[in-house]
């Protein structure tokens, strides 16, 4: 009786320890975000040891560019069931690539009409956020409504998907596409569990958003150099009055123990400049980082 009582207040204590050093963290995010001209949402979880911590996380956010990792999703769950394949070739034509608006994949084919597999699409979509690429994407799936639902079959209900890339162009509509940072961080460790994709197709999608480029910048920046994320961004423009939609950046990073982070941080209605918004993201994960590295 004497050991149980023993064994009960060691884990009483474990657990208030933990939850002051969470809240230790969660204070520092706080003053990362205080005072900033911008709403900060952020979910952050411990796959391995389910470490929790929200900070409006039930805020619906603009998903800008983000929403390529769940259109890949739906894309590589065709995949799955047989009916597409990464070395399928599709046929992209010269009207598919609308001008005045980002595509690496219009700057290598300006004339269209030329034949590019699934696989080099998807690379486009997800590792590059090409908007002519993702629009396409969505259009292989059976438009955005395909999407729509194949994300709440998976569970997840705090996800809104209307619009695509070009339609986007209209300032209004860059607020219809929304989800939550809580919502964000579930999908992206169901993903990474391997209960939305086959495991071969997982391991694609988790190397490709490896490949996500944006230089040292925004979660990257404030990561030790060499450290492995997995991440899809999205950034809007901003209006005559200097405001931002919003700036996001999600993913899964490797802690030096091998196990993982995931790490949603969503800003919007921003008029910061441009350099601070990304000095935001870049704080909150090296906060993070320097929490959970020391942690374990």
């Amino acid at each position: 009786m004497i050991k149980n009582l023993f064994c009960c207040l060691m884990l009483s204590f474990i657990s208030l320890k933990t939850a002051a050093q969470t809240n230790e963290l969660r204070q520092e995010l706080k003053q990362i975000i205080a005072n900033k001209n911008a709403t900060v949402g952020v979910s952050i979880k411990n796959i391995e040891d389910k470490d929790t911590l929200s900070i409006n996380g039930n805020l619906k956010m603009p998903l800008m560019s983000v929403f390529k990792f769940h259109i890949a999703l739906a894309v590589l769950n065709k995949v799955d069931e047989g009916k597409l394949s990464l070395t399928q070739d599709i046929f992209i034509k010269k009207k598919d690539l609308h001008e005045n608006t980002w595509s690496p994949m219009m700057e290598d084919y300006p004339n269209g009409n030329v034949n590019l597999t699934l696989d080099k699409l998807l690379r486009y979509s997800v590792s590059h956020s090409d908007n002519n690429g993702c629009d396409i994407l969505i259009n292989l799936v059976g438009g955005t409504k395909e999407v729509q639902k194949f994300i709440n079959k998976q569970g997840i209900q705090d996800f809104v998907i209307k619009v695509n890339e070009e339609q986007m162009k209209t300032w209004e509509k860059l607020y219809i596409n929304t989800t939550t940072p809580l919502a964000t961080t579930e999908l992206l460790e169901k993903f990474y569990k391997g209960e939305i994709l086959k495991e071969t197709t997982t391991k694609y999608l988790y190397q490709i958003m490896i490949e996500t480029s944006r230089g040292l910048t925004w979660m990257k920046a404030g990561l030790p150099e060499g450290t492995e994320l997995a991440h899809r961004t999205g950034i809007s423009g901003t209006n005559d009055h200097n405001l931002r939609v919003a700036m996001n950046d999600v993913g899964i990073v490797k802690l030096p123990n091998g196990k993982h982070l995931i790490v949603s941080v969503y800003l919007k209605e921003i008029t910061e400049k441009r350099e601070d918004t990304e000095k935001i993201i870049a704080d909150i994960t090296k906060a993070t980082w320097n929490y959970f590295a020391k942690k374990n």
